[in-house]
């Protein structure tokens, strides 16, 4: 049996699990796994940083926003294949939350406003990185970084144009928590319109 459910409740629960999981787990609560494609089909998945949970105030087009060097292996799969799919998992609460949907970028102004408030260390590592790209040695990287850090010597470390943002906009939510003797309880939430029709899975 399905019931419908309104466009931002998906995203309210989503947001309760997550603080509750910033209260247990020990390191990134925010971490997901994300899974792409390239053209021909062939998957690969990483680790990235949960960075953006969008608010009501953003209708139907709602998401979940992370941030990555736009030349890495991840950003050209999503340019030739923008679908993807996330899990966040939290082993201190036997919870986890999948999503899958279209992903299209964020945009410049979210992009700058979030690498403006990443410590310095990390800007500058922006853009001495070739991310996903062949490396000679550890020494090659650190000397790169080097050079950014004397190309921008105080606080001010802009944005490279090589790096941003992606927003998933997700068309399905599974909710799984786990219970005794593996009858675990997993919710599925179906974008439909503007609303969502919610149903159950066996486990």
């Amino acid at each position: 049996m399905t019931r419908r459910v309104a466009a931002a409740e998906p995203f309210e629960r989503l947001a309760a699990w997550l603080a509750e999981a910033e209260q247990s787990e020990p390191n990134d609560p925010n971490a997901m796994a994300l899974a792409t494609a390239d053209a021909n089909g062939a998957p690969s998945v990483r680790m990235v940083l949960l960075k953006g949970l969008d608010d009501a105030s953003h209708g139907a087009g709602r998401g979940v926003v992370f941030y990555t060097n736009l030349q890495s292996r991840k950003a050209d799969e999503l340019r030739v294949n923008p679908r993807a799919a996330l899990l966040l998992h939290w082993k201190s609460l036997r919870r986890q939350v999948r999503l899958e949907g279209r992903v299209s970028p964020a945009s410049e102004a979210e992009a700058d406003a979030y690498f403006a408030s990443r410590p310095r260390i990390s800007r500058l590592g922006a853009w001495a990185s070739d991310q996903s790209r062949p490396l000679e040695g550890r020494a090659t990287l650190e000397a790169r970084l080097s050079e950014a850090a004397a190309r921008f010597p105080g606080e001010m470390v802009p944005r490279p144009p090589h790096w941003g943002g992606f927003r998933l906009v997700p068309e399905r939510i599974e909710f799984w928590r786990d219970m005794p003797f593996r009858l675990h309880e997993r919710s599925v939430l179906t974008r439909t319109g503007t609303g969502w029709e919610e149903g159950a899975l066996y486990p």
